[in-house]
């Protein structure tokens, strides 16, 4: 039995890894697999995943709905943490970061005490752990003295470099300039696009921001609002360089979706980004707003640069895979005990 609240039907970040992750685990398993879901998400399951359909809402909401007893079953998977409060059955906890201890201010005060408290349950109640990173393992031990599994993220199955033809038809239709660096994701407070804008004035090259918007956008920024995952690989694929300046991140799946599709990635050089990136991307400690400013121009202009980092970046994202995350789960299963 899957937790997968929060499943969303054209989702990012961990509604991304609940569909992935469930339709790798399919081949891998030999049992039923249900999954609670939200009643418009019931669609983004693989077929052979039965959804038992479930309010919740948003924020707070689906806190609380994560925290409600589920049907019985051999195991319970809390996708997003969230594991109800009366089981009976072995349950393993995916642990995606710990923001809400780590940078409370990005979020509403009501939001960051549920979600502590449900993730303290799943702390003490959970039979393991799962985290994206050891980042994230290496925090979840210091703070709750626990340890977890780490089983890396992969982008996106078929998300691969785009044609021609694919990337003319998004320059098309979002009216695209010829050159431009490009952020996807949230626009919230722990993605800093202040200094990539500021960088891209200064670089000469217009910022193009993709996701939905929690935060400010900068004035000369083209903001696109939420793009469907149809055109992601084409709008990597136009894109100069992809500009991915977070502060803090349990994995950072876009910067791994982008080199997937073969571009260049400009990114702060924060620890979970290290971990999964390494040498493949240009990267800048937050606040160094000169070496910023370098790096970008050096990827812009320089041919030499950018060909090095497309390559290595192809390299990269080739290292994960879903079928390795969903491998790597299952022995997870398997260690509790759990015929699977």
């Amino acid at each position: 039995m899957f937790n997968a609240l929060a499943l969303r039907p054209d989702g990012s970040g961990v509604q991304r890894y609940a569909a992935e992750l469930l339709h790798a685990l399919v081949p891998v398993l030999d049992a039923t697999l249900v999954a609670t879901v939200l009643p418009d998400a019931a669609a983004a399951l693989p077929p052979e995943v039965e959804p038992r359909a479930r309010s919740g809402g948003r924020g707070v909401a689906r806190v609380v709905a994560g925290t409600r007893t589920l049907p019985e079953a051999d195991l319970v998977h809390g996708l997003n943490v969230h594991l109800p409060i009366r089981r009976t059955a072995p349950a393993v906890a995916t642990v995606h970061d710990l923001a809400v201890y780590d940078v409370p201010w990005t979020f509403r005060k009501r939001f960051v005490a549920a979600e502590r408290a449900a993730m303290g349950l799943a702390m003490r109640r959970a039979d393991a752990l799962i985290a994206d990173s050891s980042f994230t393992a290496d925090r979840i031990r210091e703070r709750f003295g626990r340890q977890a599994t780490v089983v890396p993220l992969a982008a996106p199955v078929g998300l691969t470099p785009p044609t021609g033809d694919d990337i003319d038809a998004v320059r098309n239709a979002y009216a695209l300039p010829p050159r431009f660096v490009l952020f996807v994701g949230t626009v919230e407070p722990r993605k800093d696009v202040t200094p990539l804008a500021a960088a891209c004035r200064d670089v000469g090259v217009p910022l193009v921001m993709a996701g939905r918007r929690q935060g400010a956008v900068p004035a000369d920024a083209i903001h696109l609002g939420y793009v469907p995952g149809a055109d992601l690989a084409a709008l990597y694929g136009a894109s100069t360089v992809v500009g991915y300046p977070s502060v803090y991140e349990g994995f950072g799946l876009p910067p791994l979706e982008a080199m997937a599709c073969g571009s260049p990635v400009l990114a702060y050089r924060i620890p979970p980004l290290v971990e999964s990136l390494g040498d493949a991307a240009a990267l800048v400690a937050p606040g160094d707003d000169t070496g910023l400013r370098a790096a970008l121009r050096a990827l812009v202009f320089d041919p030499d640069e950018r060909a090095a980092r497309i390559a290595a970046a192809r390299a990269c994202a080739d290292r994960f895979t879903w079928a390795a995350t969903a491998a790597a789960t299952a022995n997870v299963y398997r260690r509790l005990g759990v015929s699977c």
